[in-house]
């Protein structure tokens, strides 16, 4: 198995980052203002959006979720052409929030570094799984494929 097919801990793990991706991105709002605040509040709705890919899709791999993460936040930028969001977004807090108002050119770069950001973060960890698992399976007392009983080595 080379990648973290549907388990518990990546599904957790995800879950984590979701949480702490909201909290960055509180943060951010608490101790920056203008287009630093705005600018890093698009490129974590873009990992925020990739964190729950994750979980939705847990055999996806970093650039894959990365990229869908971005093709939806460029989808929710370009809806706002039509007006809808800002329409709704002034009856409901919540459509406000997810679907931004109006539209905003820059937005458009800063889902991509979210992106690239999401998907460098993903694959270290997922990396770092992956390593860990097989080393695990190369410990004393526990065979190896190569020495698994019918094997031919």
């Amino acid at each position: 198995m080379d990648d973290l097919r549907g388990s518990l801990p990546a599904r957790a793990a995800a879950g984590a980052a979701a949480v702490v991706t909201v909290a960055a991105g509180l943060g951010v709002r608490t101790v920056a203002d203008g287009d630093a605040a705005k600018y890093a509040g698009d490129a974590l709705y873009t990992v925020l959006l990739h964190t729950l890919i994750v979980p939705a899709a847990p055999r996806t791999r970093p650039v894959r979720a990365a990229a869908l993460a971005a093709g939806l936040s460029w989808a929710v930028e370009l809806f706002q052409l039509t007006g809808l969001p800002d329409a709704w977004g002034r009856r409901s807090t919540l459509a406000r929030l997810v679907l931004g108002s109006t539209f905003n050119p820059p937005d458009l770069f800063w889902y991509l570094v979210g992106a690239a950001c999401a998907a460098l973060l993903h694959q270290v960890v997922r990396s770092r799984v992956l390593r860990n698992r097989a080393r695990r399976n190369r410990a004393p007392g526990n065979p190896g494929p190569e020495t698994a009983p019918g094997s031919a080595g």
